[in-house]
């Protein structure tokens, strides 16, 4: 069909989504399908935040909000940005989105010209690469394997950067590895970037509450940056909000201002009782998020040791997040009943196929030699979905 845009025909599907589309519709046949693929907390919302959003829609918090989000909850959130991280940033640097995506989108396409160059280090987010497409830029891919826990280094850094390099994306905790970057690898790119003046850094840092170290850092804490940092937060991950759709970022305020006039062409403001919801979850108490974040890291030491005892699987031990990032590379070449797995894709389809789990390819995060596996179920889903998991790569040969 050639009546559809370039730009839309340069995309690539998202191997997230189509991973638990392909469960679902297992699901659906009467298969008992585990589903690995998905990226969100499997808890419920807490109550306070369900509250505040019932309350708001009695409170007839019905109408359009402004572009950039309700002034209250942007003063709220850049009271926890001075609170939790030691940043200033004011109500009038935070724009608010539906969804931490379309925050990063919202950068990229404000900012990024055709030829740019964007770093993306390797393994990446699926989205990150697609969005610098759709921008007519350039993604500069840096990889780092499991042997440097998925981090690249400041050498690493300085040889990708170029005269054409408008940005750099860094995600810590990371998706889809768990990595965690410390503050001294931190103020290793920091060091390199004040190098570079004209390089901007859009640092995600969603999965910020969801960390096995004690306490979270970000990049944005070196002033040498300040005045080209732009970070992406929200409340999907760590509040159990997904289906609220509500991000944020916080940047220099031509920036800020670059996106809000993009974001009034084509959304306008995210939905008014989401952003109420929101509010709660800033000024509320933060037991819940706690409570979640100590199951994430008892499920994930659960799982880590559960497949660190399957033979021809590498995987490290992340730090955050709530994924696993195994290398399988060993059973590429292997054969079952006549397939023969020629990559993570192939192997994806088979352990849903033959396992009744779904686990999504490492191709889509630049990382052709992994697996990424979501630990954001029960106990009892992950013992068994890693014991299909072993049975089924025992039958290749």
């Amino acid at each position: 069909m050639n009546d559809l845009s370039n730009r839309l025909m340069s995309l690539s599907e998202s191997e997230t989504l189509v991973m638990s589309q392909k469960s679902a519709e297992l699901k659906a046949q009467g298969v008992d399908v585990i589903n690995l693929s998905v990226g969100e907390p499997d808890f419920a919302t807490p109550n306070h935040i369900k509250e505040a959003a019932k309350k708001a829609i009695d409170d007839n918090f019905s109408f359009y909000s402004p572009v950039t989000g309700f002034l209250d909850l942007r003063k709220a959130i850049s009271e926890k940005l001075k609170t939790e991280n030691n940043l200033t940033y004011a109500p009038d640097q935070i724009v608010c989105s539906n969804g931490a995506k379309q925050s990063i989108c919202n950068v990229i396409l404000a900012m990024v010209n055709e030829g740019d160059e964007v770093i993306i280090p390797a393994p990446y987010w699926v989205s990150y690469p697609e969005m610098v497409k759709l921008a007519e830029g350039t993604p500069v891919v840096i990889n780092a394997g499991i042997d440097q826990d998925f981090k690249i280094t400041a050498a690493q850094l300085e040889e990708a950067i170029t005269p054409k390099t408008k940005a750099i994306i860094l995600c810590s905790p990371s998706n889809p590895t768990g990595s965690v970057y410390s503050k001294s690898e931190l103020k290793s790119l920091a060091d390199v970037l004040a190098k570079h003046p004209n390089v901007y850094v859009i640092s995600d840092e969603i999965y910020e509450h969801i960390n096995y170290i004690g306490k979270h850092e970000s990049i944005a804490q070196f002033e040498e940056l300040k005045d080209r940092m732009i970070i992406v937060n929200g409340v999907s991950k760590c509040y159990a909000m997904t289906g609220w759709r509500i991000g944020w970022m916080a940047a220099p305020k031509a920036i800020a201002s670059a996106c809000s006039k993009l974001q009034g062409q084509y959304t306008s403001g995210p939905c008014s009782i989401s952003q109420k919801a929101s509010l709660a979850a800033y000024i509320g108490s933060q037991e819940d998020v706690e409570k979640m974040r100590q199951a994430f890291e008892r499920r994930k030491e659960l799982t880590f040791k559960l497949l660190s005892e399957i033979d021809g699987l590498e995987t490290n031990n992340p730090e955050g997040a709530f994924y696993l990032f195994p290398k399988c590379s060993s059973y590429f070449g292997k054969s079952h009943k006549g397939k023969t797995i020629a990559d993570s894709a192939d192997l994806a389809i088979y352990l849903l196929q033959e396992g009744h789990v779904a686990c999504v390819a490492g191709n889509a995060f630049g990382a052709p030699d992994h697996l990424r596996l979501s630990y954001a179920t029960s106990d009892e889903n992950l013992v068994e979905a890693v014991k299909r998991i072993k049975e089924a790569l025992g039958k290749l040969n």
